[in-house]
């Protein structure tokens, strides 16, 4: 299920495609120390997901070594979104790392453009957990054209970093839900209190 950002009571007309669908899937795989498990712990768990999703193929005999690789991919990919939403410990040196990850996956996992008479798009060429990778480029590729991009994010509350689609007017969402928001603000407003209550026993 795709979660909507909070900051505006009414989201714009902008729908979740099957690409953004598919993005934030394999995304939102992580653990979040707050109760969602890690979903490609091991070769085991990665082919349970992945017989659960039709986009990928359905079921593939998959490795410990096979999920490793996806969660590597995955992570990369979510310092993106996390740059997408601000978050300023995912800019700099992560995010270049990141997306020099991202370019050695690209050039791994090569795409294939498929002409019909009703159009084109990327696709795998490959098969097995290959073509799970390349389907994830493809999706990321084929929306990143359609100029919203920017709008696929991950939630700045720590640890939550769940991906979405900002459906704001102002592409100004920068939590999955108001609950990370509320936690957020809340923090922030205990932050002041302690510097508070340090500069007056400081006096």
């Amino acid at each position: 299920m795709v979660t909507e950002a909070s900051g505006s009571p009414e989201p714009s007309p902008r729908t979740v495609t099957p690409t953004v669908e598919t993005v934030l899937a394999f995304v939102n795989t992580r653990a979040d120390g707050s109760g969602r498990r890690e979903l490609f712990g091991d070769g085991d768990a990665f082919a349970e997901w992945l017989a659960g999703r039709d986009e990928f193929g359905g079921e593939t005999v998959v490795t410990d070594a096979d999920a490793a690789v996806a969660r590597e991919l995955r992570d990369a990919l979510v310092v993106v979104l996390l740059a997408h939403s601000g978050d300023e410990e995912s800019l700099g040196e992560p995010l270049v790392r990141a997306e020099r990850h991202l370019r050695r996956v690209g050039a791994l996992y090569p795409l294939a453009t498929v002409v019909t008479a009703g159009g084109a798009e990327l696709a795998s060429p490959q098969a097995g957990v290959p073509r799970v990778f390349g389907t994830v480029l493809a999706a990321v590729t084929t929306f990143a054209q359609s100029g919203d991009w920017g709008r696929v994010k991950a939630c700045r509350n720590p640890p939550c970093h769940f991906g979405f689609f900002d459906r704001t007017r102002n592409g100004a969402g920068l939590y999955c839900s108001t609950g990370c928001g509320s936690q957020v603000s809340m923090r922030k407003h205990r932050q002041r209190q302690r510097r508070g209550g340090v500069a007056e026993s400081g006096a």
